[in-house]
């Protein structure tokens, strides 16, 4: 095993004259299969083709895209792992000042949209060599699409970068059959490959035709209707060839490649990467990315979950696929076998860890259903929730000699565990897998942003949570959950999101980091938050945009920090919701911060129901009394304080659901009384 050559010198040490192809990434060059560019040179090398390494080029000028010369079929180009602009900038569109993806973390090592302007240097240096794009960035910008960071409709990656083909999704069969046809010097507008996009003159017969480039861009209405369609099309086994028109030109999307046989998947993984950074790295410390995946094993492709926030729809699709139980012991031994193994395997994973098979067996025959989720809003009756092989796999890891203790850290849904009648899983999840943490993702607590999400009901999570907890104490352990939310998504408003704190004051979570909705290309709710609009039935949607509402909806989330009071008195105040500021229990913040001479301002509570400031009985300070002149946090029946479900099911109470109507009663055939 070695790494493919990244100078023209060890070209030629290969006996080559010329490569075959020059893959142009933005990101370092590491050889881990947790890295698509290791992937696709390593499928590209095993099929025979020459592939030379042109990792992080300087983009300034075309010298450093002619390293190798003109390779004998095209450049390949990704902007790496992730969207270059999500790996530049946060949320708030302020630079990041470091790159995990590049050697010592160093930030400003590709440039803004990478893939178009690495595509422009080479036709700037090569003229009508062939160019073929793909990775995250070019994947979910290959329509015209929002973008946020220019807060505009932008135009198909494609058609920005020059490029001839687009190839989206995970790439492995696509890139052989598009270098079959480059090498037997077929029009590359001819094209008719699954997973890839390419321009051409007309619409071929069969292909859906969406609203063009402009009117997207003019009309946020038909950017809607033309997502849905996008959305709708997604599917290897019922998807359509689709068009939208660029100017002169359309940008023709054959259909999505089916994913990968569980045969083909074990082959990928078996190629020979060396599971390191290349060695001109090592002056710099390494590459740090490396650090999260090198002793973890992906077992997993595709989601089901489909939460409007994940682009994986969009990129991998929706129909699960799953290595062997053999490839996954395999790797495991080989990890074992490393000499810095400390005997942890940190992670079993992928997009959702538990998932392991398509969610039924029809989708495979007819694909994923059009218009209908899986789990959302409650999971199909057609759900197959085993996690029996899942199960057979993590006992069998643990018994590798060497391995002291295998986690499932990447994302567990809870929903489909709880779905899964046998509770073996959740079981041996806890008494095993659980790393002291469990990072769970019920992403909010408001229904209807939950709706707009596509997200469980916030029952559902505090079934899971309770199951959790119950299993903790069976054992006699002591771990937790760490629930992730997202504040600002499209739907949510101040309201929804005082719930949301109500929720985290009520149950004691104090999360140390929050996250706003981050608009990135290729999901539904970046759809919602451009076009104001719910695709899925085009009805209007809140879109929170203002800056200063956004940072009150972020400070409730964290409103137990001193810096944070303003914001949420403010927050408070404009939902309407100045029952929970005071000194009570059921409070989130006092009236005012406490000046301390020499101590600077301080939140007011020491305790739910102990002011600072609060006059003292006997040692012990009182509770502030309410308007009733009774203590907030006196207790209500039952002799506790009121928690945040019993406050939801209060008439008049924002989170209340609303009484139903009674039908009038109506005659039956019997002639008896029917209600």
């Amino acid at each position: 095993m070695s790494f493919l050559p990244v100078t023209l010198a060890e070209c030629r040490a290969r006996g080559w004259e010329t490569p075959d192809f020059v893959y142009v990434t933005g990101d370092a060059y590491v050889d881990h299969p947790s890295f698509g560019l290791a992937i696709i040179s390593r499928v590209l090398e095993k099929a025979g083709y020459r592939v030379a390494m042109l990792p992080q080029p300087d983009w300034h000028s075309c010298e450093d895209f002619q390293r190798f010369g003109r390779p004998r079929l095209g450049f390949l180009v990704t902007a790496g792992v992730i969207d270059s602009m999500v790996n530049h900038y946060t949320v708030a569109k302020k630079p990041r000042d470091r790159d995990v993806y590049s050697p010592g973390g160093r930030a400003g090592m590709r440039p803004d949209r990478a893939t178009i302007v690495y595509a422009n240097r080479i036709r700037q240096a090569y003229g009508n060599v062939p160019i073929l794009l793909g990775g995250v960035e070019a994947s979910l910008r290959r329509f015209a699409h929002y973008d946020y960071w220019d807060d505009r409709v932008r135009n198909s990656c494609l058609v920005d970068a020059g490029a001839d083909v687009l190839l989206f999704g995970m790439g492995e069969r696509s890139i052989l059959r598009a270098a079959k046809w480059l090498e037997e010097g077929r029009p590359i507008a001819d094209l008719r490959v699954p997973g890839t996009c390419v321009m051409v003159s007309e619409p071929p017969a069969g292909a859906l035709v969406l609203p063009a480039m402009e009117e997207v861009a003019a009309d946020r209405a038909a950017y809607a209707r033309a997502f849905k369609t996008q959305y709708d099309e997604q599917d290897p086994v019922r998807g359509h060839a689709l068009c939208q028109k660029h100017g002169k030109r359309y940008l023709l999307q054959n259909p999505p490649d089916m994913p990968l046989s569980r045969q083909e998947l074990d082959e990928v993984y078996a190629l020979p990467y060396e599971r390191a950074w290349h060695p001109m790295y090592d002056r710099d410390g390494g590459v740090p990315a490396l650090a999260e995946v090198k002793f973890s094993i992906a077992h997993v492709r595709g989601c089901f979950g489909a939460c409007n926030f994940c682009a994986l729809t969009f990129h991998q699709g929706r129909i699960v696929t799953s290595r062997s139980k053999a490839s996954v012991l395999r790797e495991a031994k080989l990890l074992a076998r490393s000499r810095d193994f400390k005997g942890y395997i940190h992670d079993v994973g992928g997009p959702t860890a538990n998932f392991r098979q398509p969610a039924c067996k029809g989708q495979l025959e007819r694909g994923a259903c059009k218009g209908k989720q899986c789990l959302f809003p409650k999971p199909c009756k057609n759900l197959d929730a085993s996690h029996r092989e899942y199960v057979d796999i993590l006992r069998a890891l643990r018994e590798i000699p060497g391995v002291k203790k295998v986690f499932v850290r990447s994302g567990v849904r809870f929903d489909y565990a709880l779905a899964d009648k046998d509770g073996t899983f959740l079981r041996e999840l806890v008494a095993h897998h659980v790393s002291g943490q469990l990072k769970v993702a019920p992403e909010h607590i408001s229904p209807r942003v939950l709706r707009c999400m596509g997200k469980p009901a916030p029952e559902v999570f505090e079934r899971f949570a309770r199951r959790f907890q119950q299993l903790n104490e069976e054992m006699g352990l002591k771990q937790y959950l760490v629930p992730y939310f997202i504040s600002s998504h499209p739907g949510c408003g101040l309201a929804d999101a005082v719930l949301l704190a109500e929720y985290i004051h009520d149950t004691g979570r104090h999360p140390e980091q929050v996250q706003d909705f981050y608009p990135t290309p290729g999901t539904l709710s970046t759809a919602m938050f451009y076009t104001g609009l719910d695709p899925r039935d085009m009805a209007p949607v809140y879109v929170p945009r203002d800056p200063h509402e956004k940072a009150m909806q972020r400070a409730l989330m964290q409103y137990f920090r001193p810096e944070n009071h303003a914001l949420v008195l403010e927050a408070l105040r404009r939902a309407g919701r100045e029952d929970l500021i005071g000194f009570g229990r059921e409070c989130l913040v006092p009236p005012r911060l406490i000046r301390r001479e020499g101590k600077g301002e301080k939140d007011a509570r020491l305790a739910p129901g102990k002011p600072k400031d609060g006059p003292r009985k006997g040692g012990r300070a009182e509770s502030a009394p309410g308007r009733s002149g009774k203590p907030k946090d006196a207790p209500r029946k039952g002799g506790r304080p009121e928690s945040f479900a019993q406050r939801n099911g209060r008439p008049g109470h924002p989170a209340a659901p609303k009484p139903k109507k009674k039908r009038p009663a109506r005659p039956s055939p019997t002639g008896k009384r029917r209600v």
